[in-house]
Formats: structure tokens, C-alpha cells, sequence
């Protein structure tokens, strides 16, 4: 098992926290509660099963490590609410046993997940359901949702003028849906006073991990990602996916092995015409497929891809803005400076100590 390291308490970076922190803030370290905090996570038929089970374990996961340190905080008690009795089915077949259903769970909770999954459209129009959430919102210390969970918010009212986030492929369809809501299209998860939100699948575990940050302290949420063998915990502005993986879009074969070549070299020349010899097209040419497939120019896709790799060096090594300048072919710390707060509003230096796995890894 593995024990709980002292981790300074840097706190996770959230993108949104609009509202006056009234008693909706977190519980504070200074005093332990006398009982286990309660998560509700409401599930459905159809619902995806990584967005129920992963912040499930990373809960669980917690309460063990501290009842293993001997830790005075008694960590969490966790329910399944379904909204029917019986077992589950998830989207990918596996069946879920839920505790109790929202008509019949009793006791107070502290905070409420809805997760996501295909089977949420169906949900969408059960007003029982809707009038329950309503009702709950005022009665928990927070609300969230995971993946797709945020339409049932939304469907609810509980996201009316507030900044939320889903999954990336249904983004658009939320704010279409909801103009009341402000979607962020590109986030791991979004804090807006006492409502969260997080994006899909592996996102709703990093949710999890800040939440158990904000009850329980930086030392036990690394803790937990460390047991969870989470490579590291990412804060809520980081995007949803990488830029190799947007360009990947790329309908053009030729087109798609040239961003992963250009991935792979930064340093390399990628100029508009030594790209556009590499795949035997004229500049304009090529010019016109990013456009066309991607919607960029290919200096930008090149930026992206430099940007891509430099955060990660950032995150990595050790090594001086110089060095990672030049193997992410931005020719100087300069350079390289002004397009971190041209992409990202933030220089090279604030974004490693920020970021830095090697700082998380070392604390």
C-alpha cells in the first residue's frame, strides 16, 4: 500500500469559480467530521461504466488510505443511486447492483455525481428525476456531474448561468441545447461555486481526485494517484486531448502520417515547403488540405505540435529553457516564451512549476 508522503498543499487549478464561497467551500483540514462524507453517484440504463466505477474507486481508495495511515478523518461512504431498482445494464453490457433508487435513498449526502453514459437522453425527460436533482442541489454541499451527466444538470436548470464542461464530441451539442450555460469545449473538469463539471470517461477520475484534494488535502490526493498508478493529476484547464491527436483528424492518409512524422521531430525544418516536399504536394496545395481537413494553416498545426512538445519537456525533464527551445524546434527561449503566452497566457517557467511531474513526483 502506499503510504502518504508530505505534499505541500499547491492545490488543483481550477478554470472556473464564479460564485461567493458561502458554506459551499470546501470542508478545510482543520477539523476531521465525525462521520463519513457521503458521495451519491446517480446512474442509469446505459450508463458508462468507467464514469461510475473510476471516481468510485479513487473515493474508496481514499477512505482506505486513511484508515491504513490511522488518519482521523473517517474519508467517505459511497452510494449508487439508480434510477430504477434492480441491476444496471452499462453501454458496454456490464451490469451495476445500485444501492438504493433516488426515490427511496434516505440520510443526507454530501455530494451529488450524475455520470454519463449513452443512456442519458433517455433520462433527460423523466421529470421525477429532474425534480429530484432540483431538490438536492439545495440540500447537498456540492453537486457534479461527469461525461454526459452534464445534460441531466443542465436539463435541470442547475447550470443556468454557469460555466461548465462535457465530453469534447457533445460540447457543441450542450451549449446548442442550453445556451444558458457557458460551455467550455476543451477542459478536464470546471468548478462554478458548488456545481462541477468534468469531461469524459478518465476525466470524472481526475474530478474525483480534486475533490478529494479540496476535503482532504494535496498529500492524500497525490497519495491516492500514486496508488491508482494515475501518471499525474491534471488540473482542470489542461484540454481534453493533445494536438497530435486533433491533427489526427485529417482525412488525407499522407496528410495524417505528416503530422505524426512532424510530432515526432519537432526540431526538424517544418516550414510550409519542406512540408510540403515531404508529402510530394506544392505549398498552396497542401496549404489548402489543412485548411480544408483541419481548419488551420500548417504553420499553426507546426505551432500546435512545438507547443505540444514543449509542454511535455516542461513537464519531464530538467532540462533549461534553452535546451527544450531548441529540441522543440523554437530556436530560442525567446521564441519559445512568446508563443506560450500567445497559446497559453502563461510563460514556459510559470507553466513547469505549475505542471512539473517531476515537482509532484518529488514532493
Amino acid at each position: 500500500m502506499t503510504g502518504l508522503q508530505h505534499v505541500p498543499n499547491r492545490g488543483i487549478n481550477v478554470l472556473a469559480d464564479n460564485r461567493a464561497a458561502a458554506h459551499h467551500r470546501g470542508m478545510g483540514l482543520s477539523a476531521a467530521p465525525d462521520r463519513p462524507l457521503r458521495i451519491a453517484l446517480l446512474a442509469y440504463p446505459g450508463v458508462q461504466g468507467l464514469d461510475l466505477s473510476g471516481p468510485l474507486e479513487l473515493f474508496a481508495r481514499a477512505s482506505r488510505l486513511l484508515r491504513d495511515e490511522g488518519r482521523a478523518h473517517p474519508g467517505y461512504s459511497l452510494v449508487v443511486v439508480g434510477t430504477d431498482e434492480g441491476p444496471l445494464a452499462a453501454s458496454s453490457g456490464f451490469r451495476f447492483l445500485p444501492d438504493t433508487t433516488f426515490r427511496t435513498v434516505r440520510g443526507g449526502v454530501d455530494t451529488l455525481l450524475v455520470v454519463g453514459g449513452l443512456g442519458i437522453d433517455a433520462v433527460l425527460g423523466d421529470r421525477a428525476v429532474l425534480a429530484w436533482l432540483r431538490r438536492m442541489a439545495g440540500r447537498v454541499r456540492r453537486i457534479g456531474s461527469v461525461c454526459t451527466g452534464a445534460f441531466l444538470l443542465a436539463e435541470s436548470g442547475l447550470l443556468d448561468g454557469r460555466t461548465a464542461t462535457t465530453h469534447w464530441s457533445r460540447a457543441a451539442e450542450l451549449q446548442r441545447r442550453y445556451p444558458r450555460v457557458q460551455v467550455e469545449k476543451d477542459r478536464i473538469w470546471v468548478r462554478d461555486g458548488d456545481v462541477y463539471t468534468s469531461a469524459g470517461v478518465s476525466a470524472g477520475m481526475d474530478l474525483a481526485l480534486a475533490l478529494i484534494e479540496e476535503d482532504l488535502g494535496a498529500e492524500v490526493a497525490l497519495a491516492v494517484a500514486r496508488a491508482m498508478v494515475m501518471y499525474l493529476r491534471r488540473p482542470g484547464d489542461q484540454s481534453q486531448y493533445s494536438a497530435p491527436l486533433r491533427l489526427q483528424a485529417a482525412q488525407t492518409p499522407s496528410v495524417r502520417e505528416l503530422i505524426a512524422w512532424a510530432a515526432e521531430h519537432p526540431e526538424s525544418d517544418l516550414s510550409v515547403p519542406a512540408l510540403a516536399r515531404r508529402v510530394g504536394k506544392s505549398p498552396r496545395h497542401l496549404a489548402r488540405v489543412f485548411q480544408r481537413e483541419l481548419g488551420i494553416a500548417p504553420a499553426e498545426a507546426v505551432e500546435q505540435l512545438r507547443l505540444e512538445a514543449a509542454r511535455r519537456a516542461l513537464q519531464q525533464s530538467p532540462a533549461g529553457l534553452e535546451e527544450v527551445a531548441a529540441r522543440c524546434g523554437f530556436g530560442s527561449a525567446e521564441v519559445l516564451r512568446r508563443a506560450f503566452l500567445r497559446a497559453l497566457h502563461v510563460t514556459p517557467s510559470a507553466y513547469r512549476a505549475r505542471f512539473s511531474a517531476r515537482q509532484e513526483l518529488a514532493s
